[in-house]
Protein backbone atom coordinates (compact mmCIF):
# COMPACT_ATOMS: atom_id res chain seq x y z
CA UNK A 1 0.00 0.00 0.00
CA UNK A 2 2.51 2.43 1.17
CA UNK A 3 5.65 4.27 -0.30
CA UNK A 4 5.64 6.95 2.67
CA UNK A 5 8.74 7.66 4.44
CA UNK A 6 7.72 8.65 8.33
CA UNK A 7 10.65 9.76 10.55
CA UNK A 8 10.74 8.89 14.04
CA UNK A 9 12.82 9.78 16.36
CA UNK A 10 15.08 8.14 19.05
CA UNK A 11 16.26 10.05 22.46
CA UNK A 12 19.94 9.77 22.96
CA UNK A 13 18.77 8.21 26.07
CA UNK A 14 17.44 5.40 23.48
CA UNK A 15 20.35 4.80 21.27
CA UNK A 16 20.30 1.47 22.25
CA UNK A 17 17.44 0.38 21.03
CA UNK A 18 18.20 2.68 17.41
CA UNK A 19 21.52 0.79 17.72
CA UNK A 20 19.89 -2.56 17.71
CA UNK A 21 17.53 -1.66 14.81
CA UNK A 22 20.61 -0.68 13.01
CA UNK A 23 22.48 -3.43 13.58
CA UNK A 24 19.64 -6.21 12.37
CA UNK A 25 18.97 -7.25 15.75
CA UNK A 26 15.33 -5.36 16.75
CA UNK A 27 12.95 -6.21 14.18
CA UNK A 28 10.48 -4.78 15.76
CA UNK A 29 9.56 -1.26 16.77
CA UNK A 30 6.76 -0.29 19.29
CA UNK A 31 4.96 2.89 19.95
CA UNK A 32 2.14 4.19 22.17
CA UNK A 33 -0.87 5.12 19.49
CA UNK A 34 -1.19 8.50 18.08
CA UNK A 35 -2.70 9.93 14.85
CA UNK A 36 0.74 10.65 13.65
CA UNK A 37 1.43 7.12 13.52
CA UNK A 38 -1.56 5.59 12.11
CA UNK A 39 -0.33 6.98 9.08
CA UNK A 40 2.10 4.35 8.89
CA UNK A 41 1.27 1.41 6.22
CA UNK A 42 3.21 -1.65 5.41
CA UNK A 43 5.24 -0.86 2.43
CA UNK A 44 6.24 2.56 4.12
CA UNK A 45 9.45 3.52 5.12
CA UNK A 46 10.98 4.48 8.83
CA UNK A 47 13.52 6.97 8.94
CA UNK A 48 14.75 6.61 12.48
CA UNK A 49 17.36 8.99 13.57
CA UNK A 50 19.22 9.30 17.04
CA UNK A 51 21.84 12.64 17.12
CA UNK A 52 23.23 12.99 13.73
CA UNK A 53 22.66 9.14 12.78
CA UNK A 54 19.77 8.08 10.95
CA UNK A 55 18.42 4.64 9.32
CA UNK A 56 16.01 3.06 7.34
CA UNK A 57 13.71 0.65 7.10
CA UNK A 58 10.67 -0.81 5.28
CA UNK A 59 7.65 -1.89 7.35
CA UNK A 60 6.93 -5.11 6.07
CA UNK A 61 3.81 -5.28 9.02
CA UNK A 62 1.74 -3.04 10.73
CA UNK A 63 -0.50 -4.16 13.48
CA UNK A 64 -2.33 -2.18 16.32
CA UNK A 65 -3.31 -3.70 19.81
CA UNK A 66 -5.75 -1.93 22.07
CA UNK A 67 -3.10 -2.56 25.54
CA UNK A 68 0.37 -3.69 26.88
CA UNK A 69 -1.84 -7.34 27.87
CA UNK A 70 -2.94 -7.45 24.10
CA UNK A 71 0.53 -6.66 22.45
CA UNK A 72 2.35 -9.06 25.01
CA UNK A 73 0.02 -12.44 24.26
CA UNK A 74 1.45 -12.00 20.48
CA UNK A 75 4.79 -10.81 21.05
CA UNK A 76 7.76 -12.32 23.74
CA UNK A 77 9.24 -9.23 25.39
CA UNK A 78 12.63 -10.43 23.89
CA UNK A 79 11.26 -9.84 20.53
CA UNK A 80 10.31 -5.84 21.44
CA UNK A 81 13.70 -5.21 23.15
CA UNK A 82 16.07 -7.82 23.04
CA UNK A 83 17.60 -7.22 26.07
CA UNK A 84 14.36 -7.37 28.49
CA UNK A 85 13.10 -11.17 29.06
CA UNK A 86 10.42 -10.54 31.39
CA UNK A 87 6.72 -9.27 30.71
CA UNK A 88 6.71 -7.14 33.78
CA UNK A 89 9.72 -5.44 33.11
CA UNK A 90 8.75 -4.31 29.78
CA UNK A 91 5.57 -3.12 30.58
CA UNK A 92 7.62 -1.21 33.15
CA UNK A 93 9.44 0.09 30.40
CA UNK A 94 6.64 1.86 28.39
CA UNK A 95 5.69 3.65 31.58
CA UNK A 96 9.06 5.39 31.72
CA UNK A 97 8.12 7.42 28.38
CA UNK A 98 6.87 10.39 28.76
CA UNK A 99 3.19 10.58 28.01
CA UNK A 100 3.06 6.81 27.16
CA UNK A 101 0.73 5.85 29.70
CA UNK A 102 -2.11 8.32 28.64
CA UNK A 103 -1.54 7.42 24.74
CA UNK A 104 -1.32 3.45 25.58
CA UNK A 105 -5.15 4.32 27.62
CA UNK A 106 -6.49 6.71 24.66
CA UNK A 107 -4.88 4.46 21.55
CA UNK A 108 -3.15 1.30 22.09
CA UNK A 109 0.01 0.20 20.62
CA UNK A 110 1.27 0.11 17.40
CA UNK A 111 3.96 -2.42 15.90
CA UNK A 112 5.91 -1.80 12.95
CA UNK A 113 7.96 -5.14 11.34
CA UNK A 114 10.68 -4.14 9.82
CA UNK A 115 12.50 -5.68 6.93
CA UNK A 116 15.12 -8.24 8.16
Amino acid sequence: MGNKIHKLLFLDSDRRSFDLIKEGKKKIETRAGSPEYFQIHEGDSIEFSCGDERIIKRVEKVSHYKNLDDLLAIYEPQEINPDILLRDEIKKKYLTFPGYEQRLKEYGILVFELEK
